[in-house]
This record gives C-alpha cells, sequence and structure tokens, in this order.
C-alpha cells in the first residue's frame, strides 16, 4: 500500500528547499574536504543530495537505502581501481542518510562502522546541521580510508569531489 504522507512530503519537496540547507558556498566547503581526504588516502568519496524520489520510485516502495544502491551503480562508484569507493547519499525529503561503500572497503571494515557513522551523521541533520554532518561524514571515512588505503603516492581523482545534486 502507497504510504499517502510520504507521497505528499516527495511531490512537495523542491530543490529551492534542498538549496537552502546546501548553499553553494556549503557544497564548496563539502568538495574541498573530500579533495583534502583524498590527498591522504586512495579512496573515492561522493556525496549525492536528492531532493526526492520520482513517483515511479514511490510507486514501487522504493527505500532510500535501494535508491542509494541504485546511485551508486548510475555514478559508477563501484568502479574505482581499487574498489575502494564510498557514496553519502541523502535523500531531503525522507531526511534519509545512507553509505555504501565498496566491496574492497566493505570487506575490510564491516557493516558496524558504517552504520555508526550514519547515526554520527543523522545526530546532526536533525539538529539541522546539514553541512556540518556531511563534513563529520567526510571526516570518518577519510580516518578509515587512510588506515586501510594509505596514499603512497599520486593517486589519481576517479571521481569528482563535487557534490551531485539530483
Amino acid at each position: 500500500m502507497l504510504n499517502v504522507s510520504r507521497l505528499f512530503k516527495h511531490l512537495f519537496a523542491t530543490s529551492r528547499q534542498t538549496k537552502k540547507y546546501f548553499s553553494t558556498l556549503s557544497l564548496q566547503q563539502i568538495e574541498s574536504a573530500i579533495a583534502r581526504s583524498e590527498i591522504g588516502h586512495s579512496g573515492q568519496i561522493q556525496v549525492v543530495i536528492e531532493t526526492s524520489l520520482s513517483p515511479y520510485a514511490l510507486f514501487h516502495h522504493q527505500s532510500p537505502r535501494e535508491r542509494a544502491i541504485e546511485v551508486f551503480s548510475l555514478q559508477k562508484i563501484w568502479d574505482t581501481e581499487h574498489n575502494n569507493g564510498v557514496l553519502i547519499y541523502l535523500l531531503m525529503a525522507d531526511q534519509a542518510i545512507e553509505i555504501i561503500a565498496d566491496r574492497g572497503i566493505h570487506q575490510l571494515v564491516g557493516d558496524g562502522f558504517w552504520q555508526t557513522t550514519c547515526s554520527k551523521i543523522e545526530k546532526q541533520l536533525r539538529n539541522g546541521a546539514f553541512q556540518e554532518g556531511v563534513l563529520a561524514g567526510i571526516h570518518e571515512i577519510d580516518q578509515i580510508l587512510r588506515e586501510f588505503y594509505p596514499s603512497k603516492l599520486i593517486t589519481p581523482n576517479e571521481l569528482s569531489d563535487q557534490p551531485v545534486i539530483i
């Protein structure tokens, strides 16, 4: 059965609302944080912020997690050389955060780390600190990527550091 409340949240969510929480300056600061982070490891971090799901996705009861996995694939985060790409996905209409990690880093770290990191970001988001939450997530992911994938040489930037808004 279709959740009418969720449907209305998504139908009335606007990109203007998303831009209220993620200004141009905020997005630039997130991009800079990712770029600085990737100097210290060979991993790749991508931030994707989605305002709302399509009516089709809603009618098929797509969860934020399912959408994050789809976005992970669409953004080709799975295609990094060392299988160490990480997606931070925010679905604004549902106020949901998901972290999807490629198999290389996920096998080393396990579910617990990603769930704890999501919880830290969610706490910031609930307090209205959207930029701070994303930056905290980038910092946590940076630390674990530095531990398991330290950068010994300058590595190519396989994914854009710029946050994607869809």
